[in-house]
């Protein structure tokens, strides 16, 4: 009996060996490449974003840098065309800084201001955008009213708030016997608490808006399976909406601590200049006081330089304990 040798199946052929049957490429030029490499896949993605980058370069990063070689130099101002040594001083304007009484005391402002400032806001603007978001009559009103604030110039804004916190002021004769002697701006105890509380009165309608703008993306069948579940309404807002809108929590503290390392135009219209004796200054006033007032430009340019740093500082540590958490 004759047998037939069985032969393989035939099989096709990988993709590897067929690329490796091909004729190898020719290697692609090496300024192909590095534009490849510096344009990216999508190049005219570059041509949207240069006029924004170009903002910020003339904007942000070139008064930086040169606050930065100001802050080691001697440096003042002069007339128009007038050519002076400026020498090299070192760290010479740095520890004049952290030995200056003044500006210990303006970063003492801004601790209190942010303690008073940051938990306020969060927690207001948290609760009034839950009210806001629900159904209540009126709702379209109330949210205008909480936002025209945010909008309105600072200096009409300060002018009534001048009018309702002097000593004959609306505020001072509801209290009556418990307001405060000297009245609130210019007393040493509460003129930094009430500065607070305007920027926090202030600014609250933007951050009510972000806070809006979140609550649309938690579902609202966890609010209606908490109500089934007999929930109450701080329940509920501890238990859905604060877990819900935790990520925008996080950028309205960034933004509230960013208002306070930048606080200059309250402190300045309300109480004159951060009084009384320097008791509601903060840094950014007194660099605004040294570097313009009294020509001091090296000075105000190294505490620009350590309050970027700590502003730098306390928002990476927010990054690390929220990825800690997360």
């Amino acid at each position: 009996m004759k047998v037939e040798a069985e032969l393989p199946p035939r099989t096709r052929p990988s993709v590897v060996e067929l690329e490796s049957e091909l004729p190898p490429s020719a290697p692609e030029p090496l300024v192909k490449r590095l534009g490849r490499v510096a344009l990216g896949r999508q190049p005219i993605g570059l041509a949207f974003g240069a006029p924004y980058a170009l903002f910020i370069a003339v904007l942000f990063a070139y008064p930086l840098g040169l606050s930065v070689w100001i802050s080691f130099h001697s440096y003042f101002f002069t007339a128009p065309g007038m050519s002076v040594a400026r020498p090299f001083v070192g760290f010479a304007n740095y520890r004049a800084v952290l030995s200056d009484p003044a500006v210990r005391q303006s970063l003492l402002n801004i601790l209190i201001f942010l303690v008073i400032n940051v938990p306020l806001t969060v927690g207001l603007s948290m609760l009034l955008a839950s009210a806001l978001n629900s159904l209540i009559p009126f709702r379209a009103f109330f949210r205008a009213c909480f936002y025209v604030p945010y909008v309105t110039a600072s200096v009409a804004m300060v002018a009534v708030w001048l009018f309702m916190f002097n000593s004959t002021g609306v505020v001072n004769s509801v209290l009556g016997p418990l307001a405060p002697v000297p009245s609130w701006l210019v007393n040493q105890n509460w003129a930094m608490p009430s500065v607070a509380v305007y920027v926090t009165w202030k600014q609250l309608g933007f951050f009510i808006l972000l806070y809006l703008a979140a609550l649309q993306n938690v579902p609202k069948e966890l609010y209606e399976a908490a109500s089934m579940d007999g929930a109450s309404w701080w329940h509920r807002l501890w238990a859905v909406t604060v877990p819900g809108v935790r990520t925008v929590t996080t950028l309205i503290t960034l933004l509230a601590i960013i208002v306070g390392a930048n606080l200059f135009t309250e402190p300045y219209l309300l109480t004159a200049g951060g009084g009384p004796s320097g008791k509601s200054a903060s840094p950014v006033l007194l660099m605004y006081q040294t570097g313009i007032e009294q020509n001091h430009p090296d000075f105000a340019s190294a505490l620009g330089v350590l309050l970027v740093l700590l502003v730098l500082v306390v928002v990476a540590a927010q990054r690390l304990l929220q990825r800690h958490q997360a």
